[in-house]
């Protein structure tokens, strides 16, 4: 039986928006090289050297790909060291006579259970690289892992990203010794959602702490890089798709920011008596989440208190976020190319997020050539608008992606489809 085209652009965005698909690309393929670093670039690795390792190899023969799982030194939320986990992908075009065409950070989106992180998930975006020639590297965060018995720092933007930085900064001190090179003139940095936000929060990162690390190209999609003005916005219009994500934040933030605030000051019940099933145990994802709370708006949810934005809980609140507002405060370098995107009818990360960032950019002296501002209004055509979005985003990353590497698709979208 012949399946529709329809069908098939349906099937395509839901397999694209379940993978997580995000966009990447590549220049002029060099090999490694470590003859020009820096002093104290030097000191940096050779103290990453002698604390990252990797401590399980997988092999996936059906995908052509090795997973090299590691584990490496950072920070934890309140800036103490700790040791982080993540995942370095490569497919079997690369090898030790076949450099790679560059290195590809990705900042996964949100999660909820254990065995969704990179180091434990099935392959996602890394099993799509497969064939591109780019080797991907992914951080776990704070709160999964090995350090899934911690409270995930959600949408903290500075943690993840300090995270994400660090773990490509073992990656490429890790990838000599398993006889990987690569261009190291090439590095891309992208995430959707919570991983749009912490893409930002690394270019931040990057831009005031390890410029040797330049980011080639930066695509970040749908992503609440004003947080203030997302929990601000979602309140006010009492209308969310993804209800946990609020509970998430609140949580976060109030561990983190040490607020000290009573979760019964927070949230209502039913939700408040469930928060350590749901949400803590991390036995469940977004979605299974969002449908025990079901129906819920955001006023049913949160307490009087914090629904009022001028009390002074909410004003507590709202100036722990303002600290990882991506639209204040860092000046990011002319030379930053980044490509954005957001759903217009987005309800679970409202469109003003991306509105802002992009004018924040150009009044701190990025040119509109260097950042490609991309909107779509097609709602929820496939899912939520969110999810719309994701896929809308996953479509044109893909695009840039064969553009930049001046290549054909390396997979078949009718294989792919084939398989679901």
């Amino acid at each position: 039986m012949k399946v529709s085209q329809s069908k098939y652009i349906n099937r395509i965005l839901l397999w694209l928006f379940v993978w997580g698909i995000t966009g990447m690309g590549a220049t002029t393929l060099t090999s490694c090289s470590n003859d020009d670093k820096l002093p104290d670039e030097e000191k940096e690795e050779e103290s990453v050297q002698v604390k990252a390792r990797v401590y399980e190899t997988i092999r996936y023969d059906s995908d052509k790909t090795t997973a090299y799982n590691f584990e490496y030194p950072s920070v934890d939320p309140y800036g103490k060291p700790v040791m982080l986990s993540g995942t370095i992908t490569v497919g079997d075009e690369v090898d030790d006579t076949h450099p790679g065409k560059g290195l590809l950070l990705y900042n996964h989106f949100t999660i909820n259970k254990k065995d969704e992180c990179p180091s434990k998930g099935e392959l996602g975006l890394q099993k799509l690289v497969t064939g591109s020639g780019l080797i991907t590297i992914s951080a776990d965060y704070y709160g999964f892992g090995i350090t899934e018995d911690k409270h995930q720092a959600y949408c903290i933007a500075g943690v993840n990203a300090q995270a994400s930085v660090d773990a490509l900064q073992a990656a490429k001190v890790l990838l000599p010794t398993l006889g990987y090179s690569w261009n190291d003139q090439l590095l891309f940095n992208l995430g959707y959602s919570q991983g749009a936000q912490t893409a930002m929060g690394v270019v931040r990162l990057i831009d005031q702490k390890y410029p040797h690390l330049h980011i080639t190209y930066t695509y970040a999609g749908g992503g609440p890089y004003d947080i203030p003005e997302t929990y601000r916005h979602l309140i006010e219009k009492d209308d969310t798709d993804m209800p946990s994500t609020i509970i998430s934040v609140l949580l976060a933030y109030n561990e983190y920011y040490e607020l000290g605030i009573p979760r019964e000051k927070m949230f209502k019940e039913p939700y408040l008596s469930n928060i350590d099933e749901w949400i803590l145990s991390k036995k469940y994802s977004s979605s299974q989440i969002d449908a025990k709370i079901g129906k819920a708006s955001i006023s049913d949810i949160l307490t009087p208190e914090l629904l009022d934005l001028n009390s002074d809980l909410s004003k507590k609140i709202m100036a722990a976020l303002e600290n990882d507002n991506l639209c204040k405060g860092w000046n990011p370098q002319a030379n930053n190319h980044i490509l954005l995107l957001h759903n217009t009818k987005d309800k679970s990360v409202p469109m003003e997020n991306t509105e802002n960032l992009y004018q924040f950019l150009l009044k701190q002296g990025m040119s509109k050539e260097n950042i490609s501002y991309n909107v779509t209004n097609m709602g929820s055509i496939y899912g939520s608008a969110h999810e719309t979005g994701a896929a809308m985003f996953a479509l044109m990353s893909i695009s840039k992606m064969c553009d930049i590497l001046d290549i054909k698709l390396w997979f078949s979208i009718l294989d792919v489809v084939n398989k679901l």
